[in-house]
């Protein structure tokens, strides 16, 4: 059984097309921005779903995915769920659905490495490219997230990489340059997305009972994300703010 915490139809923020983004339940980071802060805790509020259901869920709305569109599954963290996942990816990949993951990179076994085979596209999370910031912002390191990297690149996997921009904790030029340095010859990035900073999320934590913590932060104004566009575009061809 897979902990599914919600579903979104139609999603448009999530890969290519049209997509059902399936929200699992359970998270190793602890990013102080998280938008979806109730899908943290593994043991939260879920729902004990199986293969099936997702299938028929998934198959209810391929009529409307096209070429483009697919199933996205997002978090929380979908890695920590892989071995449960990969007799539904393979699933719908008899079902020519096309699957996406997002994740944050920072969960690595066999059953990852399996469930990487059979993606059609990674969405690739990565909060700060400076260890110790990255650390700060989510409580661990980023070195197993570069590793994952690095992996995709090595075996032709492709995926798009993700920064949400945080005004001082993320929105550093020398961290984004030295970013741009480390990923620039890589083939398998297809798009870099630049995620602008929100606040979307601050009533789930009142609602939780918990303190947000970076009350005060701004949003970002149109010329931090025009620079940061321009920016990330020097290192790479396909640059987009989300």
């Amino acid at each position: 059984m897979i902990r599914v915490h919600s579903y979104e139809s139609m999603g448009t923020f999530d890969g290519p097309g049209l997509r059902l983004v399936v929200f699992l339940q359970g998270c190793n980071f602890r990013c102080l921005y998280c938008a979806n802060p109730d899908t943290i805790d593994a043991c939260g509020e879920s729902m004990e779903t199986s293969v099936d259901e997702i299938v028929r869920k998934a198959m209810s709305q391929k009529a409307f995915f096209g070429k483009k569109g697919g199933v996205t599954f997002s978090g929380g963290e979908p890695t920590l769920q892989a071995k449960a996942l990969i007799p539904l990816f393979r699933r719908l990949k008899e079902l020519g659905i096309h699957i996406c993951i997002d994740t944050n990179g920072s969960v690595w076994n066999e059953d990852v490495e399996e469930l990487l085979g059979l993606t059609d596209l990674v969405l690739l999370d990565v909060k700060e490219f400076n260890p110790q910031r990255h650390r700060i912002i989510t409580g661990h390191g980023n070195g197993r997230t570069l590793r994952m990297a690095e992996w995709l690149e090595q075996h032709g996997r492709p995926f798009w990489m993700r920064y949400v921009l945080v005004p001082g904790y993320s929105l550093f030029e020398d961290d984004i340059r030295a970013l741009g340095e480390h990923f620039r010859d890589y083939r398998m990035i297809q798009r870099v997305e630049i995620l602008p900073y929100h606040t979307l999320g601050v009533h789930k934590y009142e609602a939780m009972g918990q303190e947000y913590m970076l009350k005060g932060v701004k949003e970002n104004t149109p010329g931090q994300l025009d620079a940061a566009k321009a920016l990330f575009s020097e290192y790479f061809g396909m640059v987009y703010v989300n």
